[in-house]
C-alpha cells in the first residue's frame, strides 16, 4: 500500500531542527517525501490570542503544546517581528531538495494566512502566494511544483488565484481521493491531493489514543485500494516525537507499505474526477477546514 508522505514545516524551529532530523530518518529508510515550507516571517506566537477560544485552549492542554512545539515557537513574533525563514535557513530548504525530496510552498506567513484568510481578497491572496513562490524559486532555482495552504484554510478564491501559478498540483483540503476542483461551474486545471489521515494533534489525548498506541492506531486507519495521505509536522515528528515517528515508519515498512511523495500519487489517479471544496470540521481540530465534496 502506498502512503503519501506530506511534511508541513510551519516555523523557524521546525525548519532549523525538525527538517534535518526528518531528512536523516527518511534517508535511513530510503524514503522520499513532499516537504511544504513556510518561508516568510515566523509569527506563530501570535496565535496566543486564540487561547480565549475554549476549543483551542483544550487542544493546547491536550497536546501539551509547550513541550510539543517549544517555548520559542509559542512566543515567536509576539514581542518582536519573527525572522524570515527563507533568508536565514535557505540552505536547509535547498539541502532538502538536493536530497531528492519534493519541495512545495506552504505559506509566506503561516500565522497571517490562518488568522486572516476569511477576510483576504484576491489581491491579498495572490500577493501572499507570490511572495512565497518567489522566495522558494530563488532558493531552488525553479518555481515550486506544488503547494498546500496552512491549516487546510482554502476557499474558491484561493483556488482561482492558485491557478495563476505553475503548481503541478495542490494539497489544500481533507478528503478521500485525487480530484480537480470545480469553482463556479468551471473545472480548474490543478489537481488536488487531499489529506486522508488525521494529524498527531487531532487524535492524541482523544478516545484513548496516547503515545503508547498512537502508531498502531494510525496504521489501523490505512485503507487498501484507496488514497492514503499522511501529514506530519517538522515541529512534532521531527523533534519531540522523532523516535516514535521512526518506529511508525519501520512498522509500516515491515507490513509491506511504502512511502512516496504526493506527486507520485497522481500517477495512480487516472482518470481524475471532479469535486468542490467546502468548509467543514474535523474532530480534534479547532475551526473550519476545507473539505472535498463530491458533486
Amino acid at each position: 500500500m502506498k502512503i503519501g508522505m506530506r511534511i508541513d514545516v510551519d516555523t523557524f524551529r521546525g525548519t532549523r531542527i525538525g527538517v534535518p532530523n526528518l531528512c536523516r530518518v527518511l534517508a535511513r529508510h530510503h524514503i522520499k517525501a513532499t516537504f511544504f515550507f513556510s518561508v516568510g516571517p515566523d509569527n506563530m506566537g501570535r496565535h496566543l490570542w486564540r487561547l480565549l477560544r475554549p476549543a483551542f485552549l483544550w487542544k493546547m492542554l491536550r497536546t501539551r503544546a509547550a513541550r510539543l512545539y517549544g517555548w520559542e515557537v509559542i512566543f515567536r513574533g509576539t514581542l518582536w517581528p519573527g525572522p524570515i525563514i527563507g533568508k536565514k535557513l535557505g540552505h536547509v530548504i535547498r539541502n532538502t531538495a538536493q536530497a531528492g525530496h519534493e519541495v512545495g510552498l506552504h505559506a509566506w506567513d503561516h500565522h497571517a494566512w490562518q488568522a486572516h484568510i476569511d477576510r483576504m481578497d484576491a489581491d491579498a491572496i495572490c500577493l501572499s502566494l507570490d511572495w512565497g513562490a518567489e522566495m522558494l524559486s530563488e532558493l531552488l532555482g525553479h518555481p515550486p511544483v506544488c503547494s498546500a495552504v496552512p491549516g487546510w484554510k482554502c476557499n474558491d478564491l484561493v483556488l482561482k488565484e492558485k491557478a495563476r501559478f505553475v503548481f503541478h498540483y495542490n494539497s489544500d483540503c481533507r478528503g478521500d481521493g485525487v480530484f480537480r476542483p470545480v469553482v463556479e461551474g468551471h473545472e480548474l486545471p490543478q489537481p488536488q491531493v487531499p489529506v486522508t489521515l488525521p494529524t498527531y494533534d487531532e487524535v492524541i489525548g482523544r478516545n484513548g489514543v496516547s503515545n503508547d498506541n498512537y502508531n498502531e492506531y494510525m496504521l489501523s486507519l490505512l485503507r487498501p485500494g484507496k488514497l492514503n495521505v499522511l501529514t506530519i509536522h517538522a515541529e512534532v515528528e521531527g523533534i519531540v516525537c522523532r523516535e516514535m515517528f521512526e518506529q511508525f515508519v519501520a512498522q509500516a515498512l515491515s507490513q509491506g507499505h511504502c512511502f512516496v511523495p504526493l506527486g507520485a500519487l497522481l500517477q495512480d489517479a487516472s482518470p481524475i474526477g471532479t469535486a468542490r471544496i467546502e468548509a467543514g470540521t474535523i474532530p480534534g481540530r479547532e475551526g473550519w477546514v476545507a473539505c472535498q465534496v463530491s458533486r
